[in-house]
């Protein structure tokens, strides 16, 4: 095919989305249709920036421009993370070439929505608090280099340490949901990150406590959708199995302390 007839051809494909659409809080979904001009190698960004300069749906109808989140474009944020044809994922990576069509997009709704694909991820940051997601240290003087990590724990702390927060995870486990309070795979795992540094774990023993009180392991059911869904393939599972260990060892301590 020459470079003048591809063109034309790329001219005449379409790109057919239906979008699950919210005026607010407390309004009811409702799913609108748009056909927008192909692009190679366009991703789903693309595509909503396409409808934001033409707000038009399928029938032709003015509509009021798709909100979402965006920042990054590199998987690096999770700020453009929405449910895109059934799986969680990163709208930015997401391939018009790769997705089959009619592409439904959705919010994430295990987070309230707060406008269209736009959603409230606090309940994320409320969990890397209640496990204490961070290094304690002493700002007021140097410290020095501080303690050296193995380089096997090295590698195994930068697999974990990729988490970006983008919410995947969450809405893929059946055990995160308005009935339940469990904090969500990826807090289990940042949990076992920051137990592995060796400052980190001066605040060991909070974290396992805050695993083992409600909404923590117990509430895991094992469905193992996490794994599947992270964008940055960290061992979410293997982390879980790591902490159940940790809490155990941690409560037969502070029973033979007694």
């Amino acid at each position: 095919m020459s470079v003048s007839s591809e063109a034309t051809a790329q001219a005449t494909r379409t790109v057919h989305l239906v979008i699950e659409r919210q005026k607010d809080p407390q309004s009811r979904p409702y799913r609108e249709e748009f056909v927008i001009p192909y692009v190679k190698n366009m991703n789903v960004i693309a595509c909503l920036m396409e409808i934001q300069r033409t707000p038009k749906n399928k029938a032709g109808e003015d509509v009021a421009p798709v909100t979402w989140e965006m920042n990054c474009l590199e998987e690096i944020c999770g700020a453009c993370t929405m449910v895109i044809n059934g799986k969680p994922r990163q709208a930015c990576t997401a391939l018009v070439d790769q997705l089959e069509q009619p592409i439904t997009i959705k919010p994430m709704r295990t987070f309230p929505v707060v406008r269209d694909l736009v959603v409230d991820r606090s309940r994320m940051f409320d969990a890397l608090k209640r496990v204490k997601a961070w290094v304690p240290i002493d700002g007021t003087y140097d410290l020095g280099p501080g303690p050296r990590m193995s380089e096997r724990d090295q590698q195994t702390a930068y697999e974990l340490s990729r988490c970006f927060t983008c919410g995947a995870c969450v809405e893929a486990c059946p055990n995160v949901n308005d009935k339940s309070s469990f904090i969500g795979p990826f807090a289990i795992s940042q949990a076992r990150l920051f137990n592995m540094h060796p400052t980190g774990a001066m605040h060991k023993e909070d974290r396992l406590q805050a695993l083992m009180g409600d909404g923590g392991l117990e509430e895991c059911g094992n469905a193992q959708n996490c794994v599947q869904v992270c964008p940055k393939g960290i061992p979410l599972t293997t982390s879980i199995a790591a902490m159940n260990r940790q809490t155990t060892f941690h409560a037969l301590g502070a029973w033979l302390r007694k």
